[in-house]
């Protein structure tokens, strides 16, 4: 008999660590190879990892909940001699390159392994003191300045491991004028994690140079970041947030704090492009196999407009305003445990029925937890559509670090006063939507946002036969 490692996959380049959310598999159970055998969470994206080989889970080395580095030892599956010395590492792992988790960071609890395979030959270096990922908090000692490299090397590899550190925490830090390379954290190579900089933030240990940004807008520099403390009464249910609504709350509460949230409402006749849908709908499907919903419409439709109003599909940086060039539509799709906003890629090199295909693939693939990090990033523009569960118009939030959000209310028949054939007004029944468009009104004018829903709009109400 032998033992198989199964290691926490590196889902992403910029990915160091991951969060064990539930074990699919059981000690004693038999496992197929590529059968799913535990579900993790990064600050990217949720996933089924597949067992690397057949056998039985012998060993679970690390708990439900629990966060450790990338390439640490999770569990071990025993096969037979040699039947698994091949395996490939679980789908995801990404690179084989990928380094080890230090020893020195502790990542599970004493009676746990957290191996992952020998270290690198090269120099060691100093690692932080261990800090267990199962503390509510990390000890501000933790993070101490990091020594600068030498000037015109271009960094030591942990200097760029350390500031190789996610989107999510580069924004954090760059919003409360915090240094990334100025800290060691707790991940490898001293890389500061999301944990990391918010216990800084919490702390008020910000380093002297970095003046600290005010927290919110509409509030004084030194205004504390959350109200009063709410204390559970007798009889009611505490529970931590899943990863997801934590990640979810974190982006939400950054974009309120950043973006000058403005939002403008369109309501759109989509009576031309339901009757265009039901006219094409049976041979689309029969040559396609994709179900024609309205969304791929309106799809093509949002990417012509971003073409005329550039400022839609940018970002900020700073006082610079980068104008993206690649059409990257992020679409909503909600989980039964939170939101995830999957990426159609370059919208407008897609035809009607390539878009449908993304759809539909992604969104299934959200739902069973087998997206990939890159197909939750770079999203220069999103769409959210609130209106399949009834809601009749809303006001979302703007993903940072674009520039806009699009939200599609109910889809539904509503009577409207049009002109007739002869300039008379009559009463007719047409199917409309609230558009809405929350923008940042630092960057966008009402002016060109509302002529850029204008632009939509009339796209959608003229739609040419036969689709695009």
């Amino acid at each position: 008999m032998a033992r198989i490692d199964v290691v926490m996959p590196q889902m992403g380049e910029s990915i160091a660590e991951g969060t064990m959310s539930r074990w699919l598999k059981q000690v004693g159970d038999a496992v197929k190879r590529d059968e799913p055998i535990f579900e993790i969470s990064t600050d990217k994206v949720d996933a089924e990892i597949p067992s690397p080989t057949s056998g039985v889970l012998a060993e679970v080395l690390v708990t439900e909940g629990q966060t450790v580095p990338v390439q640490t030892v999770v569990a071990r599956i025993e096969t037979e001699a040699g039947a698994g010395a091949t395996a490939p590492a679980a789908a995801g792992a990404g690179p084989t390159t990928a380094a080890p988790a230090p020893a020195a960071v502790s990542a599970a609890p004493p009676s746990a392994s957290l191996g992952g395979g020998p270290p690198p030959k090269t120099e060691p270096k100093p690692q932080p003191a261990a800090v267990p990922h199962q503390t509510p908090a990390l000890a501000p000692a933790a993070l101490q300045p990091a020594a600068r490299p030498a000037a015109g090397n271009g960094g030591s590899l942990e200097e760029r491991l350390r500031t190789k550190s996610s989107p999510l925490v580069r924004k954090i830090a760059a919003e409360h004028g915090i240094e990334i390379s100025g800290l060691v954290g707790s991940g490898i190579a001293g890389r500061v994690t999301k944990r990391d900089i918010m216990q800084v933030i919490e702390s008020g240990a910000l380093p002297a140079a970095a003046p600290r940004v005010a927290p919110s807008m509409h509030a004084p520099a030194g205004a504390d970041l959350h109200g009063p403390m709410p204390e559970a009464w007798p009889g009611d249910v505490v529970e931590p947030m899943s990863r997801i609504r934590a990640l979810t709350a974190e982006h939400m509460a950054l974009s309120r704090r950043t973006n000058a949230h403005v939002t403008s409402f369109f309501e759109v006749d989509l009576t031309r492009v339901a009757r265009i849908r039901a006219k094409m709908r049976a041979e689309f499907e029969k040559q396609s196999g994709e179900k024609l919903t309205f969304l791929p419409f309106i799809l093509t439709s949002v990417t012509a407009a971003l073409k005329q109003f550039p400022i839609l599909n940018a970002a900020v940086a700073g006082s610079n305003i980068i104008y993206r060039k690649q059409y990257n539509l992020g679409i909503a799709v909600a989980l039964d445990w939170g939101l995830i906003v999957p990426v159609i890629k370059r919208s407008d090199e897609l035809s009607l029925v390539g878009l449908t295909r993304q759809l539909n693939d992604l969104a299934t693939r959200a739902r069973a937890k087998k997206l990939r990090p890159e197909e939750v990033q770079d999203a220069t523009f999103t769409i959210t559509n609130p209106g399949v569960f009834g809601s009749l118009m809303g006001t979302p939030i703007i993903p940072v670090p674009t520039t806009a959000i699009l939200g599609i209310g109910a889809i539904e028949k509503r009577p409207k006063v049009i002109a007739g054939p002869d300039g008379e007004d009559t009463i007719a029944i047409r199917t409309c939507a609230y558009f809405s468009l929350s923008f940042d009104h630092r960057v966008i004018d009402g002016a060109v946002a509302d002529q850029f829903l204008a632009t939509v709009k009339r796209t959608l109400e003229t739609y040419p036969e036969g689709g695009a």
